[in-house]
C-alpha cells in the first residue's frame, strides 16, 4: 500500500512538471525571441535561443510606442475600474441582498441579463453615451464601461447573502443606522471577496482591447493592449519586436503579482469557500 501510495504521489508530481513545462514555455519562447533578428525568429526548424542576445529590437519599440504614457493610462484605467467596482458593487450587493424595496427582484433580474449577453453589444450604446458627453478621446472614456460592474454586483450579493442576519440585528440593536450597519459591520466582513472582484477587475481592465480602440483614436491615450495592437499593424512579421513589446507590456502586472502573490492566492482560494 505505501508503495502504490508514494508511485501515486509521483505520478502526480510529474503531470504537474509537465503542465507547468507546458505553461511556462510559450513565455520562454517569447522571452528568447526578443533577442533574435527577424531572419533567426522565421527560420526552419525553429531554434529556442538567439545566436546572440540583443537589445536592438527593445530600443525599437521604446522608439514606436510611447510606453511610458501607456504604462500610465492602463494603471489610471486599472485602478478608477477597481475603485468603482468594489465601492457600487458592494453598495449594491449589500442593498440586493440584506434590504427591502420594492422591484428590488426586478432590478437584479436586469443585472443577470446584462451579465447573460455578450458585452459587444454594449459598445455602440456606451460610445454613443460618452461622445454625447464629449468625452472622447479621454481617461475617462476608459474607465466609463467599468463604472458599474454587474459580476461584481451578483458576486458581492452572494457573499452578503452568506453572512448570518443576526449580524445586522445585532449592529441595529447597538445603535447602528443602515449605512453605519454596512460600512463598519457588513463591509469588512467581505474582505476575501473584495480581495477577489479587485483582482478579476484588475485582469480583465489590463487585458481589454477592443474598447480603448473604438473609443479613443490618439496613440498617447490608448493602453498597452491598445497599443501592441497598433505595433502589430505596422509590421506583421517583425516578430522579435513584438515580442520585446509583449514582454515590456507584461512587466507591471508580472510585478504586481510578485508583490501581492500571497493576496491573489488567497483571494481566489478564498472564493471557493470558508
Amino acid at each position: 500500500m505505501k508503495h502504490s501510495s508514494k508511485s501515486g504521489k509521483i505520478l502526480v508530481y510529474l503531470l504537474l512538471i509537465l503542465g507547468s513545462a507546458i505553461m511556462i514555455f510559450p513565455f520562454l519562447w517569447m522571452f528568447f525571441t526578443s533577442f533574435k533578428t527577424v531572419p533567426e525568429s522565421m527560420s526552419v526548424p525553429a531554434t529556442i535561443f538567439p545566436s546572440a542576445f540583443r537589445l536592438d529590437k527593445y530600443k525599437e519599440v521604446l522608439s514606436k510606442l510611447p510606453f511610458v504614457k501607456l504604462y500610465w493610462n492602463t494603471i489610471l484605467l486599472v485602478f478608477f475600474r477597481v475603485i468603482c467596482a468594489v465601492v457600487f458593487s458592494s453598495m449594491a450587493g449589500y442593498a440586493f441582498a440584506k434590504l427591502k424595496f420594492r422591484g428590488k427582484g426586478l432590478l437584479f433580474t436586469i443585472i443577470l441579463m446584462q451579465m447573460s449577453l455578450p458585452s459587444q453589444i454594449f459598445l455602440i450604446p456606451q460610445y454613443q453615451m460618452v461622445a454625447k458627453m464629449g468625452l472622447v478621446n479621454t481617461i475617462f472614456a476608459l474607465v466609463f464601461p467599468g463604472l458599474v460592474s454587474a459580476f461584481g454586483v451578483f458576486f458581492l450579493r452572494q457573499t452578503y447573502l452568506s453572512i448570518p442576519e443576526e449580524i445586522g440585528e445585532a449592529a441595529y440593536l447597538d445603535g447602528c443606522n443602515q449605512w453605519q450597519t454596512f460600512y463598519k459591520v457588513m463591509f469588512p466582513l467581505t474582505g476575501t471577496s473584495v480581495a477577489a472582484l479587485t483582482i478579476f477587475t484588475a485582469v480583465f481592465a489590463y487585458g481589454d482591447l477592443m474598447w480603448p480602440q473604438i473609443v479613443n483614436n490618439d496613440v498617447t491615450k490608448f493602453t498597452l493592449s491598445a497599443g501592441l495592437a497598433t505595433l502589430r499593424g505596422m509590421n506583421t512579421t517583425d516578430f522579435p519586436m513584438l515580442m520585446a513589446g509583449s514582454l515590456l507590456a507584461m512587466l507591471p502586472m508580472v510585478i504586481l503579482y510578485l508583490i501581492f502573490q500571497r493576496q491573489f492566492v488567497e483571494g481566489i482560494a478564498g472564493t471557493g469557500g470558508k
